[in-house]
């Protein structure tokens, strides 16, 4: 196994542990360590992707487990945000802010699973589809909208958490806008995957 799909394996292993860090009630500022685990594998993102273009180390295992990791981070990530509505229910959102904030989520899921069958069908096609800018711009957008509402969420009433709030959740709505318009794009701009084989 090489590095690229090591970093990618750690990266699925550091999910309990993000998990295990946002509900750890009994330790202090627990949120900011989530985020902190959260940074960190992400990071491992960009990192097994850059050395395996870099070194020529991409193979068929990471091409697998490389988006599905990314997936689960992200989905978890966002899920779980979910469980704690108060970050989304500030008076400055009033009653809307969970309400949209579970339709980003679920907009955002379902991009995701709407692309991954798109993607199952163009390799029974033998067809390969590049990633576009757009969609790392999305993927960037999602990880900065998670770690900002964590950074939050331990200050919830304090002084400034009104702003960090607020950044948090213009984020996420602009994560929410990237992640269907590189979605719609994706599928267009390979529109070739849906037509019939002629015989």
């Amino acid at each position: 196994m090489n590095l690229p799909n090591k970093l990618t394996l750690t990266r699925i292993f550091m999910i309990p542990l993000f998990v295990l860090f946002f509900y750890l009630d009994a330790v202090p500022y627990h949120e900011l360590i989530a985020a902190a685990v959260f940074m960190l594998a992400a990071f491992t993102d960009f990192l097994d992707g850059y050395i395996a273009r870099k070194y020529g180390l991409v193979t068929n295992m990471g091409k697998f487990l490389d988006p599905i990791a990314d997936k689960v981070l992200v989905s978890t990530a966002f899920i779980l945000m979910l469980t704690r509505p108060w970050v989304f229910s500030y008076e400055a959102f009033g009653g809307w802010g969970i309400i949209t904030a579970g339709i980003s989520v679920a907009l955002i899921m379902a991009r995701e699973l709407i692309v991954s069958g798109f993607r199952l069908i163009a390799v029974e096609r033998g067809l390969v589809l590049a990633a576009d800018k757009l969609g790392k711009f999305k993927t960037v957008t999602q990880d900065l909208a998670i770690v900002a509402l964590l950074f939050t969420m331990p200050f919830l009433g304090n002084a400034g958490s009104m702003a960090g709030c607020a950044v948090g959740f213009a984020l996420l709505l602009l994560a929410t806008v990237l992640t269907v318009l590189s979605g719609c794009n994706y599928i267009i701009k390979n529109r070739q995957v849906l037509k019939e084989e002629t015989k």
